[in-house]
C-alpha cells in the first residue's frame, strides 16, 4: 500500500517517512471503521469528525489501533494509506483506500481508527473544540454548590442523535452524558478537564438504565 525504502521506513503516500507521523505525539481521529461496505475494499466507518467534507481534501490518512490517544500518549504502529474515494453513507462515511480491493482486505480494517496528525487538522474558532479532544479528560458536573467528579471520557458517540454522547467511565460504571451546548461551561485541554452544568438526575438516570 505504501512504498518502502532499502531501509525498510515505510514511507506514506507523498513519499513521507512514516517515522515522522510516529513520533506525532497527538492525532486528530476523523472516523472509525465498522466494516465492510461492497466487494471492492471499501469500509463503512463512523465519523468523528465536525468536518466529514475535509475527506474531498485529503489523500494522505493514517490508520490506528482503537487506543485513545490522551492514554496512549503515543500511538503505536500507525499505517499510512492513500484514500482514492469516499462519499457519505446513512450517518456514516465509505472510504476507500489504494491497495484494499477485496472484502477480505476490508475486514482486516475494521475496528481501527482513520486518523490524521493534529497538526494537519482545520483551525477551529475560540468558542469550538474537537470532539476527540474531549477523550481523555475528566468530566467534572459544576451544576451545585461542590463541584463533582463524574468520571474519564473515554469515547464519543456521534450516531446516536444530533448531540453526540461522551461516553464516560465513573465510579458506578459506564455514563452516558449529552455534550449540549446548554450544559457545558469550561474546557480546558491543557488540564484535561471538562466543566458541565449537568440536569439533576441526569447521572442516575443513565445508570439505572444500564443496571
Amino acid at each position: 500500500m505504501a512504498s518502502v525504502e532499502s531501509s525498510g521506513t515505510p514511507l506514506s503516500p507523498d513519499g513521507t517517512a512514516q517515522e515522522e507521523a510516529v513520533q506525532a505525539s497527538q492525532w486528530t481521529w476523523l472516523a472509525r471503521i465498522r466494516r465492510p461496505q461492497g466487494r471492492k475494499g471499501e469500509v463503512l466507518a463512523d465519523i468523528l469528525t465536525d468536518f466529514p467534507e475535509k475527506f474531498a481534501e485529503r489523500r494522505r490518512l493514517w490508520l490506528l489501533p482503537d487506543a485513545a490517544p490522551a492514554k496512549a500518549g503515543r500511538v503505536a504502529a500507525p499505517r499510512a494509506v492513500e484514500l482514492v474515494n469516499h462519499w457519505l453513507h446513512k450517518g456514516g462515511v465509505v472510504l476507500h483506500f489504494s491497495g484494499v480491493d477485496s472484502i477480505n482486505d476490508a475486514e482486516t480494517l475494521a475496528g481501527l481508527i482513520v486518523a490524521i496528525p493534529r497538526v494537519e487538522r482545520a483551525a477551529l474558532g475560540e468558542d469550538e473544540t474537537y470532539i476527540g479532544d474531549l477523550i481523555g479528560c475528566t468530566l467534572v458536573d459544576v451544576a451545585g454548590a461542590e463541584p463533582v467528579l463524574v468520571g474519564e471520557v473515554e469515547d464519543v458517540d456521534r450516531t446516536a442523535g444530533p448531540v453526540a454522547l461522551l461516553v464516560v467511565h465513573g465510579a458506578g460504571g459506564e455514563i452516558l452524558v449529552p455534550f449540549a451546548k446548554s450544559y457545558l461551561r469550561k474546557i480546558d485541554l491543557q488540564a484535561k478537564r471538562v466543566e458541565m452544568a449537568l440536569p439533576a438526575g441526569l447521572i442516575d438516570l443513565n445508570a439505572t438504565e444500564k443496571a
